[in-house]
C-alpha cells in the first residue's frame, strides 16, 4: 500500500490534485481518530483532520519520499492538536455530543456474543471515563499515550511522528501510564 501511496504522491507533486483525493479517501479515517482522541470533541476533531490535510497538500513538496508518508500526516495531525489543546483555556470545554451518546462514535464495535443491555452500558462508562482520564493527562503524555495504546503506534513510529527520540517515547510512555494508573486506582 505504501508504494501505491508514494505514487500517488508523485502525481500531486507533478500537479493532479485528484491523486490527493485518494490519499485522503486512504487516511481520513485514521487522522480524523487521532484528533478525536487528542481533542475529545468530533468537531474539532474533524477540523483538526481537515486542517491537516490542508497543510500536508500545501506542503507536500517538504515531504522526504525516502520517509513514509503515513509517519508525516500523523505527525501533522498531532502538532495541530497539540497546539489546540495549547490555545484552549484550562476549564474552557465546549461538548458537542449529545448526553447519553459520548463515546459511541469511538466505541461503535459490540462482541459478537451480545453482551446485556445493562453490561453495555457499563463498559461505555467506563470506556468514557478512561477517555476523559487520558484526555486530563499533560499534553506531552496524552499524546504518547494516545499514540501508542488508542492508535497502535510502534514506539520507533511515535518516535518519528512527535520528532523526540525513541528514549523520550518510552520514558514519557511510562509516566503516562503511571499518572493515569494514579488517576484510575479507585476504579
Amino acid at each position: 500500500m505504501e508504494t501505491i501511496i508514494k505514487q500517488k504522491i508523485k502525481e500531486v507533486k507533478k500537479g493532479d490534485q485528484s491523486a490527493f483525493e485518494d490519499i485522503v479517501s486512504f487516511y481520513q479515517n485514521k487522522v480524523f481518530h487521532i484528533c478525536l482522541r487528542m481533542i475529545g470533541n468530533s468537531y474539532e476533531a474533524e477540523d483538526l483532520a481537515q486542517e491537516a490535510f490542508i497543510r500536508a497538500y500545501t506542503n507536500i513538496h517538504t515531504f522526504d519520499e525516502k520517509r513514509k508518508f503515513s509517519t508525516w500526516l500523523y505527525r501533522i495531525a498531532t502538532n495541530l492538536s497539540i497546539d489546540r489543546i495549547r490555545k484552549k483555556k484550562p476549564d474552557y470545554h465546549l461538548d458537542a455530543e449529545v448526553k447519553g451518546t459520548e463515546g459511541l462514535d469511538m466505541y461503535s464495535q459490540l462482541a459478537a456474543d451480545q453482551a446485556l443491555p445493562e453490561e453495555e452500558v457499563e463498559s461505555l462508562e467506563l470506556q468514557t471515563y478512561i477517555h476523559r482520564e487520558i484526555l486530563a493527562l499533560p499534553p506531552k503524555y496524552r499524546s504518547v499515550i494516545v499514540l501508542r495504546y488508542l492508535d497502535e503506534l510502534a514506539l520507533q513510529e511515535i518516535a518519528e511522528v512527535l520528532e523526540i527520540p525513541v528514549g523520550t517515547v518510552k520514558t514519557r510512555v511510562h509516566r503516562g501510564r503511571e499518572a493515569l494508573r494514579k488517576r484510575l486506582r479507585h476504579v
